[in-house]
């Protein structure tokens, strides 16, 4: 009888651990990016119920700054963020969403600094290794489109800039505070990226 509730408890734990790792594949499947028949990303409707990353005010990565200062919200989706806490690396399905918005200053009661003002667009950053050659593809929805193709040609201007510059794998981790200590911990930065 002693014997039995060792092995009992170990066949329980096995089970339940199964079973665990089987919802959470089955979550991540039904988690990731939806397309359309002809290959078009759906526009993400809930992502503002994802993961906040962080935000920037006017960021160029030109030498001449833009004229209009623009705000950037960054949001992924939280099973791809709890991956990438435990291992420092994006999964396969990831969704990054970035908003962006005009900036004011004049307003209501704000007499110093900026706020968002006007939508201005969403681009998508999604990770599907058996959809695209090149693992990483980027979308842009410039109004209420409900689907977009991907720009192209696949390798384009924000895919080389996030191949080159981005701290971990396509991401701008260098501008997320707390992944950024979780890739330094992870030792997940590209060695080839300056951070400073």
């Amino acid at each position: 009888m002693r014997k039995t509730l060792p092995v009992l408890a170990l066949v329980v734990m096995a089970v339940f651990l199964t079973l665990r790792t089987s919802r959470e594949a089955a979550a991540a499947v039904g988690d990731g990016p939806q397309f359309t028949a002809d290959g078009k990303l759906v526009r993400p409707a809930d992502y503002r119920r994802w993961i906040y990353v962080s935000s920037g005010l006017g960021m160029s990565y030109t030498q001449k700054p833009e004229d209009a200062q623009m705000f950037t919200n960054v949001f992924v989706k939280p099973s791809a963020y709890d991956y990438y806490l435990a291992n420092g690396k994006w999964p396969d399905k990831t969704m990054f969403v970035l908003e962006i918005y005009g900036s004011t200053s004049k307003g209501s009661i704000n007499r110093h600094g900026s706020y968002q003002k006007d939508f201005m667009g969403l681009d998508v950053e999604v990770k599907d290794q058996t959809r695209f050659a090149d693992k990483w593809a980027y979308f842009n929805f410039d109004g209420v489109e409900k689907a977009a193709s991907s720009i192209s040609p696949s390798q384009n201007a924000c895919w080389k800039c996030h191949e080159q510059n981005a701290a971990v794998e396509h991401s701008f981790v260098q501008f997320y505070p707390e992944l950024l200590k979780v890739a330094r911990a992870k030792n997940t930065i590209k060695p080839t990226v300056h951070l400073e």
